[in-house]
């Protein structure tokens, strides 16, 4: 229908269906990556070291149904904590919404265009290194950006 607004201007993140929930992801693979958090002074940093499961060049995850099983620390974002997740990027459509904000213009489904996320500078690099060819220890030596 002609002048129809879209989903997620319409329904609240709980009233979603599945794939509405999952068409939010905007595939940026932020939420993938290693994020280090400082407890003194509340910064967060992103490293350039992904998840095991994540594939960089595809930013996706490569066994998304048994992630839980597979990264017991995995975070499975829902409707009653993509407020409270405060980690996620400010650019995150859960985070976005579940605060009352708009999509970004850049948005795969603003856009059409699942690529528009990567040329709005916001998705990760193809070139993350997979956290099991990683020392724990040389985490802050992989920070790459501050949130």
């Amino acid at each position: 229908m002609v002048g129809e607004k879209p989903f997620w201007e319409t329904k609240s993140l709980t009233e979603m269906t599945q794939a509405e929930w999952e068409s939010l992801c905007d595939g940026c693979g932020r939420c993938c990556i290693y994020i280090l958090h400082n407890d003194e002074t509340g910064d967060v940093f992103e490293t350039d070291v992904g998840c095991k499961l994540f594939d960089a060049k595809a930013r996706r995850c490569t066994d998304y149904e048994n992630r839980s099983k597979r990264v017991p620390d995995c975070v499975r974002l829902t409707p009653q904590n993509a407020k409270s997740l405060t980690w996620m990027p400010k650019t995150c459509a859960y985070r976005r919404l579940a605060n009352d904000q708009d999509l970004p213009d850049w948005h795969p489904l603003i856009t059409g265009d699942k690529e528009s996320v990567a040329r709005a500078g916001v998705a990760v690099s193809p070139d993350l290194i997979p956290e099991d060819e990683i020392d724990d220890d040389l985490l802050e030596s992989r920070i790459t950006k501050t949130r």
